[in-house]
Parts: C-alpha cells; sequence; structure tokens
C-alpha cells in the first residue's frame, strides 16, 4: 500500500470551504500604498463596488456546484467585508416584500448600496472572533460593536462573542505569524466541537495562511506549497480534516449500519 495513502471512519471527518473576503476598500489604498493600513479611513473596512461583483461571481458558483445545499453552518470573522461577502455567496438570496423571515442582511448595509438579503432557504450563520485577522495596529481589522452589526445582519448569531465592543484589537504590537498560527489552531480544535460536518468559513488571507502553515507539514512538497499560497479575494478552496487523536465527540457516523436486526448467525467465512 501506497504510504501516502490514508484511510479515516467519515465520522472523524469534516470538509470545510474556507473562503476569503472580497475586494475592501483598504486592499485598494494598501496596494497603492502598503501605510494606508494604518489609517484609520479604513476602519473596519467594507467590500468595494468590484468586490461585490466577485461575490456575486462566487455566489453563482455556490449555486451551481449544490455548495449551498450542502453547507450546515456557515462561521463568519465579525467584520464588515468577511460578513458582507458570506451573506452575499451563502445567503437566501434577494430579500422578497412581503416575507416575514428576518433578513441576512438589512438593504444598503455598510455602504454597500445592495438590496436586503434574505436568510430563508440559507444555512445558519455563526460569527466567530478566533477566525478573525491578524490583530493590531491596522484599523481596518478592527470590529465595531457587535450592537451596530446586529443593526445591519439581524439573522446572524454573534452570541459567542463575550463583548460588545471590540477588546482584542490594540494599536500595538500586531500579532505574530506565529501567534495568529496558535489561534488558527485553537480554531480548528474549537470545529470539533461543532455537530456539522460540512461548514464554510469566510475569514481572511493573513488568518487562513497562519491556519493553513500549522498543517500538512506531513504532506508531500506540492501539498505543502498548495496549502502556502495566499488566498485571493474571495477565493474558496474546499478541504477535508481528519481527526486523529480522536478529539471529536461524534461516536458513530449517520450512516454507519451496525448488522443484521435482529441478530442471528452470520454466514461463514469463504
Amino acid at each position: 500500500m501506497d504510504k501516502g495513502i490514508g484511510l479515516y471512519p467519515l465520522h472523524r471527518c469534516k470538509t470545510i470551504h474556507l473562503v476569503r473576503h472580497a475586494q475592501g476598500v483598504h486592499n485598494v489604498a494598501g496596494e497603492k500604498d502598503h501605510s494606508a493600513y494604518s489609517s484609520e479611513d479604513y476602519f473596519d473596512a467594507q467590500v468595494t463596488p468590484l468586490g461585490w461583483q466577485q461575490v456575486d461571481h462566487l455566489r453563482n458558483h455556490v449555486l451551481e456546484t449544490q455548495l449551498l445545499n450542502k453547507v450546515e453552518l456557515v462561521i463568519v470573522s465579525p467584520l464588515l467585508r468577511t460578513i458582507q461577502t458570506a451573506v452575499g455567496a451563502f445567503g437566501g438570496g434577494e430579500d422578497s416584500n412581503g416575507t416575514d423571515a428576518t433578513p441576512l442582511m438589512v438593504a444598503n448595509a455598510g455602504s454597500s448600496d445592495r438590496p436586503a438579503i434574505s436568510g430563508l432557504n440559507s444555512p445558519p450563520f455563526l460569527a466567530v472572533e478566533l477566525c478573525r485577522e491578524t490583530m493590531g495596529d491596522h484599523p481596518c481589522d478592527r470590529r465595531r460593536s457587535v450592537t451596530e452589526y446586529k443593526a445591519m445582519f439581524p439573522a446572524i448569531d454573534f452570541s459567542i462573542i463575550e463583548s460588545d465592543k471590540d477588546v482584542l484589537w490594540k494599536p500595538s504590537p500586531r500579532e505574530t505569524p506565529e501567534e495568529v498560527a496558535a489561534r488558527g489552531v485553537e480554531f480548528i480544535k474549537w470545529l470539533w466541537t461543532r455537530k456539522e460536518k460540512e461548514i464554510a468559513i469566510v475569514s481572511h488571507s493573513g488568518f487562513l495562511h497562519g491556519l493553513l502553515s500549522s498543517f500538512g507539514k506531513d504532506c508531500v512538497e506540492d501539498i505543502k506549497k498548495e496549502l502556502s499560497i495566499h488566498f485571493k479575494n474571495c477565493e474558496l478552496r474546499s478541504m477535508v480534516i481528519v481527526d486523529q487523536g480522536n478529539l471529536g465527540t461524534d461516536s458513530t457516523e449517520t450512516t454507519n449500519y451496525s448488522g443484521k436486526v435482529p441478530r442471528g448467525l452470520d454466514h461463514p467465512s469463504d
């Protein structure tokens, strides 16, 4: 047997769909002048008009591949650009008049000039601080209050965020790559406490790179290189994570079948 092939019980695996947010106004400014990332002008930066086009293309992909029907949960970093990307790609589509469902996004949220987005026929959305962007120094990575987000994105669950105000972001020092990577490992371990098996995660380039850099060390070079590539705006990559250390909470897979019921004599082996 090729030692590069692994075999694992399905209930010890999760499929995750990692997404980097669409282009934000800070990305445009930062490409012209890197010091712009330190400007308060880009506090909690929103998605650009081009970024919304990227979101629309991603949504088309999500629909065409039936991914929206498979995802059981959308986890989103609680920053404006990630939330806008998440609801645009995985939400219920444009909110039609006359529906009673709580919208995922109200019209024009975050200076978006976009119609409201419905929560109908969409997976649940959960905001999680562990998957935020590298923190410190850059105001674009500082979040606004949960109260403000709830007004713009009423159907998103912010309940596991402990503080209304951002108490994690500090002006300095900026998180080191090693600290971001450690946060990524903590995030993956937390995922095992969730019952969902197929999860979309909308986050940031720095966090996703830090998370992936913590894995793949036992893989061949080509896979290591694939994991180390930085995400483009609105890029989606699907991966499987495996619980090799019996960390998970599920003891059985729902598709497993225990055998003959009622019990009887087994046929002898050939």
